[in-house]
């Protein structure tokens, strides 16, 4: 199922995105994970690509037997580091050749140990190339990020939204934002995508707080931000992990009850590799269909 069709027929879509272990345990423990995750019949899954490139195979491996095992439609998520256009072209037509049809096109993070972004030689600099570069080679639906509270490197919204305006006429037909815990600043951002001329799906990603020390590197890591009330409870429970745990489970629900209330087009979790949270979540959701309430799409 390509996600661009989903995303016209099926509202809400609910999606959860996974990262591959690097362990025989982990392995087990995420197929655990998605086994669970079956019965809730998600739109789809996605699979992360490690710093680098470094877990290519894997998320190959992982996506193919989501969709073929599982019967879960599955997207690739593929970045430009440490790869040629050559190779990155390789690696597409072994995911076209597997019957994945769905990419997340990223430009990714440094390899680990290195600080700075750089192209590799004979390789590509920016996510809107990769796309552009899937777009005129292959038929993937391609999806890309955005970031209501600006990428960590950029010194704007503006520049964001330009920049989210060539992922679109380079072929990327929907976004999935990162993860955020203040709903102001998706639908602040959404209003001024739309004035920009944007105009395909954009996803909230959520991430329900699983761990007092985890939120807090994840944040500075990637430049989210926490509202001052929800620290202040998080605060109070930091040497507690299971009233952490619950807050976390109770804050996602309410973040997402409000942005499928007001239009969002569905929710995508981003899991950590597990699922119970998840799951609690999306079943409180589907008992409460806060998208009946929904005036007009977002």
């Amino acid at each position: 199922m390509r996600i661009d069709q989903a995303l016209e027929d099926v509202r809400p879509c609910f999606s959860f995105e996974f990262f591959p272990p690097k362990t025989d345990e982990g392995m087990e423990n995420l197929w655990k994970a998605l086994s669970d995750l079956r019965e809730d019949e998600p739109t789809y899954v996605s699979v992360t690509y490690g710093a680098g490139g470094s877990t290519r195979d894997r998320t190959i491996d992982i996506t193919k037997r989501i969709k073929h095992e599982l019967g879960i439609e599955a997207m690739a998520h593929f970045t430009c580091v440490g790869a040629t256009v050559d190779e990155l072209r390789r690696t597409l037509d072994e995911m076209r050749d597997a019957g994945i049809e769905n990419v997340l096109a990223l430009r990714g993070d440094p390899p680990q140990g290195q600080d700075e972004w750089t192209a590799t030689e004979g390789g590509l600099s920016y996510s809107t190339e990769l796309a552009q570069l899937i777009n005129e080679n292959y038929e993937f639906t391609i999806g890309a990020a955005c970031f209501p509270e600006v990428h960590i490197a950029s010194p704007s919204l503006e520049q964001d939204l330009d920049v989210l305006k060539k992922k679109v006429d380079a072929g990327v037909s929907f976004v999935i934002t990162q993860l955020f815990f203040d709903n102001d600043l998706y639908f602040d951002f959404v209003d001024k995508a739309r004035a920009a001329g944007i105009d395909i799906p954009i996803i909230p990603g959520i991430m329900p707080i699983a761990g007092y020390g985890q939120i807090k590197r994840i944040t500075t890591m990637c430049g989210a931000t926490l509202p001052d009330t929800l620290q202040r409870e998080l605060d109070v429970r930091q040497d507690n992990p299971q009233a952490v745990t619950d807050l976390g489970v109770a804050y996602a629900t309410l973040q997402c009850s409000e942005l499928l209330a007001r239009g969002a087009p569905g929710i995508h979790f981003y899991t950590l590799n597990k699922s119970p949270a998840t799951r609690s979540i999306l079943a409180a959701l589907r008992a409460a269909r806060p998208w009946d309430r929904a005036l007009a799409p977002a």
